[in-house]
């Protein structure tokens, strides 16, 4: 195996502890509302906690990727966000939670920004277009994560107990794959592209991965709580929104180029943002459990391809080389995903879940529309 195959593997497998880590979260929190006996609109106030993190941790990120490379602060970063899982599930009071959750944002995030540069210098490396599957392994992983936490919380085992199982598989991985990390090739990566103003082509681009990411956030945050509350599932029932979610994301990122190199970018993206709308209106009108498992695979299939493809179209702008105009996008797109969760619980305390669900609906809605603008389209090189 090449020094480079090595590599590909070893990230790999930190993108699926990552979104290991983060799914276990996800799973756990109807737990934590109903342990503290938080309302929709504490919850939404609690979640705030991660966008918080995560901007604390935007320029950080960039500045230590930048001053010391990717490699150490994918090591450092890591095992950190493993112990700050470990700490959200010994929370004793809401106060020190959402310290918590402050901090797992930011070490999020920390993860997202370093192992993305990574991942774009291997991909340099093969010469090819691979970043997908790493994208895909996370969705893998989030699968993962909702499967066994529906186990554990069907075995009524603690957030604690859980946490520490998944941060000791996070260690045996994080052990084996620090020996194959590189550094990026010198030069690669640049702290002020992520706060670099995007031009208005991009922004459009940026803007579908801003809904579709909010879109993602919400099933995230809030699968489980609208399965347990308006749903009515029984708790051993309840992850099982989240799992259909995150398995279909996982499958439709998995074959998400092979359909677009079928049908085309343009065409992949409308029907994506339909079957988002579509998927997340199901469960607001048939409040059943089959419902909405069929609707939030739905949005999982939606979703899968909406920030691949918006990175693939940004690639091709005329404006910016392909790694600053990709960057550009996705710090667009990541602010969909911290504001939408909060978003949720704000409407929800106002009205109801489902009201905040039919919001959700509409951000897929405006995706397809986006992208009906052909001309604007057309201009980055895209045909359909």
């Amino acid at each position: 195996m090449s020094i480079l195959q090595q590599r590909r593997w070893a990230i790999g497998s930190l993108f699926f502890i990552s979104g290991l880590l983060f799914s276990s979260w996800a799973s756990r929190i109807p737990d934590f509302q109903s342990g503290f006996q938080l309302s929709e609109g504490q919850l939404g106030t609690l979640l705030l906690g991660l966008p918080v993190g995560s901007m604390i941790a935007l320029p950080l990120a960039a500045w230590a990727v930048y001053k010391f490379g990717s490699r150490w602060v994918i090591v450092l970063g890591i095992s950190l966000y493993m112990i700050a899982l470990i700490s959200l599930g010994m929370a004793d009071s809401s106060t020190q939670l959402a310290f918590l959750v402050i901090v797992f944002g930011l070490m999020g995030n920390f993860m997202n920004i370093s192992l993305n540069t990574q991942a774009i210098d291997i991909e340099n490396g093969y010469g090819k277009n691979i970043i997908n599957s790493f994208h895909g392994l996370w969705s893998l992983a989030g699968f993962t994560g909702a499967g066994v936490g529906a186990i554990m919380i069907n075995y009524e085992v603690g957030p604690m107990t859980h946490y520490l199982f998944v941060g000791s598989i996070g260690i045996l991985v994080v052990s084996w794959a620090s020996f194959y990390i590189r550094p990026e090739q010198e030069g690669a990566t640049s702290p002020q592209l992520i706060l670099k103003r995007p031009d208005p082509l991009l922004l459009r681009i940026g803007l579908v991965g801003f809904c579709g990411m909010l879109c993602e956030g919400c099933m995230f945050d809030w699968s489980g709580i609208y399965m347990a509350k308006e749903i009515g599932a029984a708790p051993r029932l309840v992850p099982f929104g989240f799992f259909a979610f995150m398995g279909a994301m996982a499958i439709g990122r998995f074959l998400a180029d092979r359909v677009a190199n079928s049908v085309g970018k343009i065409t992949v993206l409308k029907f994506s943002g339909a079957l988002i709308c579509l998927g997340l209106l199901i469960p607001v009108l048939i409040p059943h459990f089959w419902a909405a498992i069929i609707g939030f695979t739905a949005v999982g299939l939606g979703t899968a391809a909406v920030i691949p493809l918006s990175y693939s179209i940004a690639g091709r702008s005329d404006t910016y080389p392909p790694s600053v105009a990709i960057a550009l996008v996705s710090t667009l797109s990541f602010f969909g995903f911290l504001i939408g969760p909060p978003l949720i619980g704000f409407v929800a305390e106002i009205f109801n879940l489902k009201t905040s669900f039919f919001v959700i609906a509409i951000m897929g809605s405006i995706i397809t529309l986006l992208v009906s603008v052909r001309k604007q389209l057309l201009v980055l090189g895209v045909k359909n």
